[in-house]
């Protein structure tokens, strides 16, 4: 199995533990990976909402460049794969505005053909590599640990772009590997929802208050970790967590992980390895649950 591998600028920056973790648990698996020369942001954000058509030739820059190495796409992230998936669908969808996009593709001597599916690893690892191959491997089974899903925004609509219609499986995919790697779900409501993060730099507070609603549930449910296939959401759940604990004026501590670090953990990987030392809450207690502390 082969993929062009597209990082994300979070991977690459903001949580590099990611990118590590991704490059591991895909060696093991024997998941090859390729990067993509020369990818560049999916335009998530302000880029998207300001200049939609700017947004979507980068995207298609991108496409085209898989198409060139003949693979279909990996992403990790769930923003890009939201991001991704409906640029796709505007552009298979209108080919005059294919075709002006690939005019501006074309001083770089590339073509969008509009063959490209991005795809996030969660519907990856279900889908392409099998949950019975995946077993096969686990080394450390996560018996004893009590985790809730997380997906945030981008991973579950629009269903139309997410092709959700056709694979209805994906609205349950991060409830099927947790309880695949042997760990214990723990469901709750607001697992769909937004983190918080689209609003971070223009209301703070609010964005802060999502954080403390949706980790403070789960926590008062006994979970002892929630992951998240959203590096964007990881990134708020976890680096605000403090300040959600003091806005609730009560302690979380709730570990956020990464997908590829619990599928990691339970590949035998040490805490070390996935990164979880880089985390802003401490994931000692989760590490000792486990047998993975030191």
């Amino acid at each position: 199995m082969k993929y062009a591998y597209f990082p994300g600028c979070v991977s690459q920056g903001g949580a590099p533990e990611l990118h590590t973790a991704t490059k591991l648990i895909c060696q093991k698996l024997g998941i090859e990976i390729q990067e993509i020369s020369g990818w560049t942001c999916c335009g998530a954000g302000v880029m998207q909402e300001k200049n939609q058509l700017f947004s979507d030739t980068l995207n298609a820059r991108t496409f085209a460049k898989a198409e060139q190495a003949g693979l279909p796409i990996l992403t990790i992230c769930s923003t890009c794969q939201g991001v991704m998936g409906q640029a796709n669908l505007r552009m298979k969808r209108d080919p005059e505005y294919l075709a002006q996009i690939n005019s501006y593709l074309a001083e770089e001597g590339l073509e969008y053909k509009g063959t490209a599916e991005p795809k996030h690893l969660l519907w990856i690892l279900i889908e392409d590599y099998g949950l019975d191959n995946l077993l096969a491997q686990v080394t450390r089974p996560l018996s004893g640990l009590r985790v809730a899903p997380f997906y945030g925004c981008y991973i579950v609509r629009p269903t139309e772009a997410l092709d959700i219609e056709e694979h209805p499986e994906r609205q349950t995919s991060l409830e099927t590997l947790i309880e695949k790697v042997g760990a214990t779900l723990v469901d709750f409501a607001g697992k769909t929802r937004c983190c918080g993060f689209p609003i971070l730099t223009i209301n703070e507070k609010n964005s802060v208050a999502m954080v403390a609603k949706h980790t403070a549930e789960v926590k008062e449910l006994g979970a002892d970790a929630m992951v998240t296939p959203c590096p964007l959401c990881h990134l708020n759940l976890d680096g605000y967590q403090p300040k959600a604990s003091k806005q609730l004026n009560r302690s979380i501590n709730l570990p956020i992980l990464h997908l590829p670090q619990l599928i990691g953990l339970a590949l035998g990987f040490s805490h070390q390895e996935m990164g979880l030392q880089k985390h802003i809450i401490d994931t000692k207690p989760l590490q000792l649950k486990i047998g993975a502390g030191s």
